[in-house]
């Protein structure tokens, strides 16, 4: 059964069957729509795994999926980038769980796809197309998020969202910044053009691409002259997990590809500046060690929400090392 993106927005729960397909170019909803299912579900653990790891040892997934503890009442799995390969692999379980939840999730399926198609006509499974965001869409998710915000004129929503150009993800790392720095302040023009352009994120950014090329000298010199700021470990972490998903979606296009042929189409486009760095940094990066470091930011993110006490920059540089480390492993 097919649903509409925006309507599972406003309510999650209306999503009726225990499969789930999430499709489409827009990473940034289907990041939102992640962070949607950990908040409806608090209190469960939540398994992710990628559709090669099911694939490759089905054993292992499906007695944690039908295995249950005296202490679970369910059970929620997430399967990332998948393909028609797991279609045999959803006919054979979808009439056997019964209070498991699984969740998959992947870019852009055409029209012939068996798992797509499949999908859409079950009664008992439900897809869910995340279409690119217009400027309507954007403005909404401005105006629900800094709801309350004194000072958001139309020419402040109109900067904002050509700061993000139209790219969810960027969206709602600006919006976490904004929360942050205007706090109990009125958003005014001036100071907003000063944050959305700050030139400690563009020395983050530049540490942050030297760490994930492997360039152990340039990432510790910036290591050493770079200002992690705590309070922005969530935009750092972000940007992190934003540059990998986007490796890993890229690693998996050009199996069979040119990479540039493949960073000229993909959805939402490549800044041009972008290109020759991400060209250096997919050439360090297989998938095993994309999901390793997926896993890692994940796990820190955690951390810096659930344990006050926590130094966060100590968490956010030993990351930036791990990644550099990994990169010439």
């Amino acid at each position: 059964m097919i649903y509409k993106s925006y309507i599972i927005e406003k309510n999650f729960k209306s999503i009726d069957g225990n499969i789930s397909l999430f499709y489409g170019e827009n990473l940034g909803l289907q990041n939102d729509f992640k962070d949607i299912i950990k908040l409806e579900n608090p209190n469960t653990s939540i398994a992710k795994y990628e559709q090669d790891n099911v694939i490759k040892d089905p054993e292992t997934f499906l007695n944690e999926l039908f295995n249950f503890s005296l202490f679970e009442k369910k059970k929620l799995f997430i399967i990332n980038n998948v393909n028609d390969k797991i279609l045999p692999t959803i006919q054979e379980i979808e009439k056997k769980i019964e209070e498991q939840k699984i969740y998959l999730f992947t870019g852009i399926l055409d029209k012939k796809s068996k798992l797509r198609n499949y999908l859409e006509k079950s009664n008992e499974c439900a897809i869910i197309p995340c279409y690119l965001d217009n400027e309507i869409s954007l403005r909404n998710i401005i105006l629900n998020k800094l709801s309350g915000f004194k000072g958001l004129s139309a020419e402040n929503l109109n900067l904002i969202i050509q700061n993000c150009n139209l790219d969810r993800v960027k969206l709602n790392n600006e919006l976490d910044k904004i929360r942050l720095f205007f706090k109990e302040k009125i958003l005014e023009k001036e100071s907003l053009e000063k944050l959305l352009n700050l030139e400690v994120h563009d020395d983050f950014n530049l540490l942050k691409d030297e760490a994930i090329k492997g360039n152990k000298m340039s990432t510790n010199t910036l290591l050493s002259n770079t200002i992690i700021d705590s309070d922005k470990s969530a935009f750092y972490l972000a940007l992190l997990n934003q540059r990998f998903e986007k490796l890993n979606e890229i690693q998996k296009l050009t199996k069979n590809s040119d990479i540039n042929q493949i960073l000229n189409k993909i959805k939402p486009p490549i800044f041009w500046k972008d290109k020759p760095i991400i060209t250096q940094q997919i050439k360090k990066w297989n998938d095993k060690n994309i999901i390793k470091i997926l896993d890692n930011i994940y796990n820190v993110e955690i951390k810096t929400k659930t344990e006050s006490s926590i130094n966060k920059n100590i968490l956010i540089k030993k990351l930036i090392v791990d990644i550099c480390n990994l990169a010439n492993a």
